[in-house]
């Protein structure tokens, strides 16, 4: 829920049987990179069905769909692939979801219904980027917030979570492709923003710029989430050999100053996102599972080839989600790599983050979706 990757809503079964978890379920879901947001029983997310972007609910238990809301909207890139990437958020009983292609719905958890929409890029008069919008929405207080991107203070924008209203916008930084944050850093509730060419922070409330680290990337890529290392510190990954850095906030006045505390070229997150357990950092360095020293950025160990996958840090233990559809769990610890189980759970390509809440963990990717039953 605060977007760190770590499940801490109550402890999960670690004794993985070396066949492999049985599905509670497994069935097909339409195209595109959204995850799941979990809550009340309900699964949501956003997928490509033909011509449409379809928000669709599921039973948790039983994967039976609930409701769907489709919108016309076809996003096609030859690359990364095509479909909605945006996981849907949840807050409050409604559902906030965004298109690849800018259409934001806001939407009644319990039977779909329509409550308003926009499309945050004509809003803001800026253009898609590459690889689309792929930024989840964040709710801050009573706004939800988005990255459109656009330029003359339109970059990142907020609307009434009730009404659709716009209530405000900052910045004018092309957007990239990680999700803001409603974070506390120094005492001050802020909203982290990484854009093409930086981190920047907003105040939550006056939604003032409070400070910025530069972080420039290749094609502008920065997907990966800024990971709190501290109350006053933060660690950014990027790819394309851009690596690592961890930076100290010190407030001064109104504002923050800036200092790096070390950068290394040893993880290198791609399009997946590390998590922090006891003082230690684990991610995929580009495809490799990496563990490294928070306080130092010094590498403890680098094992086990999961390709473009994802990471999930609960009970101690990391659950990786490879791209190739298997599911891994791994001791988080720094002593050495342990991996204590992994095999196939969905089929193709897998670049969806896993979902975990109830101890019921969901994934899925572009043709499959699977839950199992993870509580002790």
């Amino acid at each position: 829920a605060d977007r760190s990757g770590h499940y801490r809503e109550m402890a999960i079964r670690t004794d993985w049987p070396a066949g492999g978890l049985k599905p509670l379920w497994k069935q097909p879901v339409g195209g595109g990179y959204a995850s799941f947001v979990i809550a009340d029983g309900h699964a949501f997310t956003i997928e490509q069905r033909g011509p449409q972007e379809v928000v669709a609910a599921y039973d948790v238990a039983t994967g039976r769909e609930l409701w769907t809301s489709a919108s016309k909207a076809v996003f096609r890139e030859s690359m990364g692939g095509d479909g909605p990437r945006a996981t849907p958020t949840w807050h409050d009983g409604r559902i906030y979801a965004l298109g690849a292609t800018g259409e934001l719905r806001a939407l009644d958890a319990a039977t779909g219904a329509t409550l308003w929409r926009t499309n945050i890029l004509d809003d803001a008069g800026a253009s898609n980027l590459q690889w689309g919008m792929s930024a989840a929405p964040l709710v801050v207080d009573d706004t939800v917030v988005v990255l459109p991107g656009g330029s003359k203070g339109n970059s990142v924008v907020a609307y009434d979570r009730a009404t659709g209203k716009r209530a405000w916008s900052a910045l004018d930084d092309t957007a990239s492709y990680a999700s803001p944050m409603l974070v506390t850093l120094g005492g001050v509730r802020q909203i982290l923003v990484f854009t093409a060419s930086r981190l920047v922070s907003l105040a939550a409330d006056s939604h003032t710029e409070l400070w910025d680290f530069p972080w420039t990337t290749q094609y502008g890529v920065n997907a990966s989430q800024p990971l709190l290392l501290g109350n006053d510190q933060v660690f950014v990954s990027t790819g394309y050999g851009s690596g690592a850095a961890a930076i100290q906030l010190t407030k001064e006045g109104e504002r923050f100053s800036v200092r790096e505390l070390w950068r290394t070229n040893l993880m290198k997150n791609q399009f997946t996102s590390s998590v922090l357990h006891d003082g230690f950092i684990y991610g995929l360095d580009e495809s490799i599972l990496t563990c490294l020293d928070a306080s130092t950025g010094a590498r403890k160990w680098k094992n086990g080839r999961y390709g473009y996958g994802q990471v999930m840090l609960a009970s101690g233990h990391l659950v990786v989600l490879t791209e190739t559809g298997e599911l891994a769990l791994v001791r988080a610890t720094p002593d050495a790599y342990q991996e204590l189980a992994k095999f196939p759970a969905i089929e193709g390509k897998t670049w969806n983050h896993p979902s975990m809440s109830g101890g019921y963990l969901l994934i899925r990717n572009l043709s499959e979706m699977a839950a199992f039953d993870l509580r002790r």
